[in-house]
């Protein structure tokens, strides 16, 4: 069990008095809440978007603490650090009845989507229990936040985007066999002082996932990351085809890299980028935003010294592409040209979540790109979700490469290390908060 400090009971905070919703007041939506036997009691109506009833306070670092019982199939959450503009927005710590399981897990409601999917965290997704009450904990200091259900650390999150708001219990919008569906809610409590000495322990095994921009959390330095970009300048890398970095085309701005539109061909413009050192076994993890139509990847195990005539570097790729504009979707086999996939290789799957859609933000929206490679085996994750896993070294995968275009090219992907690479491929791509972790 993790270590937590006692608290006496008058440093708590009632948010909910047992009696009436006095501080509370509903936003977003229609459903219905009233108070049962000291239980707040949320009924999901049709015709109505998601509702909340929100505190009239606004919170910014806290412990919250509350019980929740879902005693239909109805998903819900509890927003905290949220804001209302038309609609309401911000952290949503999930309570999810359905078989993905991903209670505890972090949305960001009317922003980003999902932050932290319960399927980085797999031993945490059978805490919470349906027709039960339940004990959620929320922990908020500075841009760290971590979720625990029934005392089980279930997201370990690091985000500056929002560090105030006020807290909101969801009643969700319903389909007609879910009219009259209810969420209920019981002990509520806040503690807003000495936050940091009365946090939890963290669950050393529990992944931190981090969404400050070009920036090292301590756990991330203590696990062995580093920038493998700084946010400013063009240190550590080249031209895949240059001694140096290109003098135009590439472009660096408030913290985030970008390739340039040219003609949307493959390196005709500046042409692709290289880091100057190169990698074996690793965890390399990114942001990028792409514009509308728009072609690029991700290689790794690139040789440089290949391929010096026209095109790309030679190295593995994961695939960056607007899926629904971008011709190159429909070519290759299956969708193996699609976004996420191991290009013109292996095609892109929900291998966290099967049966649930690869989740790319969209158009102009930042997603977040991992590739992990040890002793041969490597994964590609995108938005914390892992769509792609092989062998480089087994024979499937040679008989992939065998039938691609990749086959002129002796031992492709079975290389014992290589560059990282940026592509361009004409059309405007950015990138930012690229880092690596080396694996021994």
């Amino acid at each position: 069990m993790s270590a937590v400090c006692i608290v006496s009971a008058q440093n708590w905070k009632p948010l909910f008095n047992g009696t009436d919703l006095t501080g509370w007041e509903t936003r977003g939506g229609n459903a219905e809440y009233q108070v049962e036997n000291g239980v707040i009691v949320g009924t999901a109506v049709l015709n109505s978007p998601n509702t909340f009833l929100c505190t009239q306070n606004r919170y910014s670092d806290f412990i919250l603490e509350f019980d929740v019982l879902l005693p239909n199939h109805l998903n819900s959450g509890v927003q905290f650090r949220s804001n209302f503009e038309n609609v309401v927005k911000g952290y949503q710590c999930e309570l999810d009845p359905s078989p993905r399981a991903f209670s505890g897990g972090i949305y960001d409601e009317q922003r980003r989507g999902w932050l932290y999917p319960v399927s980085l965290n797999p031993d945490a997704s059978n805490a919470f229990e349906m027709g039960m009450w339940n004990t959620i904990r929320i922990e908020c200091l500075g841009p760290e936040i971590r979720t625990y259900v029934n005392g089980k650390m279930v997201s370990h999150l690091v985000d500056d985007m929002t560090d105030e708001g006020f807290i909101g219990l969801q009643v969700h919008s319903i389909g007609e066999k879910e009219k009259g569906y209810q969420v209920k809610w019981k002990n509520i409590r806040i503690l807003t002082d000495q936050v940091t000495e009365n946090r939890k322990n963290p669950d050393p095994t529990v992944l931190q996932v981090s969404y400050l921009k070009n920036e090292l959390t301590e756990w991330e330095k203590r696990n062995g990351w580093r920038l493998l970009w700084d946010g400013k300048s063009t240190a550590g890398w080249r031209g895949a085809k240059l001694d140096d970095f290109p003098k135009s085309g590439w472009s660096i701005s408030d913290g985030v890299l970008t390739v340039e539109a040219t003609d949307g061909g493959e390196s005709t413009g500046p042409g692709d980028i290289v880091t100057t050192r190169m990698y074996a076994d690793f965890e390399l993890e990114l942001e990028f935003k792409i514009t509308e139509g728009a072609n690029s990847g991700i290689k790794y195990y690139v040789d440089p010294s290949l391929n010096k005539n026209q095109g790309s570097a030679i190295g593995c790729e994961f695939q960056i592409l607007d899926d629904q504009k971008h011709p190159d979707a429909k070519k290759g086999v299956n969708g193996n040209r699609t976004v996420g996939s191991l290009y013109d290789l292996i095609a892109p799957e929900n291998l966290s979540v099967p049966g649930r859609s690869k989740q790319f933000k969209g158009i102009d929206q930042w997603n977040k790109a991992r590739v992990i490679s040890k002793d041969g085996k490597v994964e590609h994750w995108l938005n914390n979700e892992k769509l792609v896993e092989y062998d480089r070294h087994s024979q499937i995968f040679r008989a992939l490469v065998a039938y691609s275009k990749y086959k002129v090219w002796d031992n492709f992907g079975q290389w014992p290390e290589g560059s990282i690479l940026l592509q361009d491929h004409g059309n405007e791509v950015s990138f930012r908060s690229i880092k690596i972790r080396e694996i021994n």
